[in-house]
């Protein structure tokens, strides 16, 4: 698989879980799995992994009333990865580097 990683998730509750714990959540392919997205973190950000946790998601039901009737579909599922590093390591997101803390 040539890169699963999409874009991180930049959520309230996952910014909670970088500052508190050191882990670092992305959207992958659903099709990855953790070795796959462990491989990909270490090459583009230079940090070791110590664990991968993954969650597949369901996408909603959508559902539209218009004058021909009731329109339904379905937002696509996708698959989110959990981000372990091992202690004194962080990821930058914008600048797509590592940092090693000192102290």
């Amino acid at each position: 698989m040539k890169n699963p990683l999409l874009r991180p998730w930049l959520t309230e509750k996952s910014t909670g879980l970088t500052e508190k714990k050191g882990q670092y959540v992305f959207i992958v392919k659903p099709d990855a799995d953790k070795t796959d997205i462990k491989i990909a973190v270490e090459k583009k950000f230079g940090v070791e992994v110590k664990s991968v946790r993954t969650v597949n998601c369901l996408g909603k039901s959508r559902s539209q009333n218009t004058r021909k009737g009731l329109i339904t579909g379905k937002k696509s599922d996708w698959k989110k990865a959990i981000i372990t590093l091992k202690k004194d390591q962080s990821i930058d997101y914008y600048s797509g580097s590592a940092q090693k803390s000192e102290g």
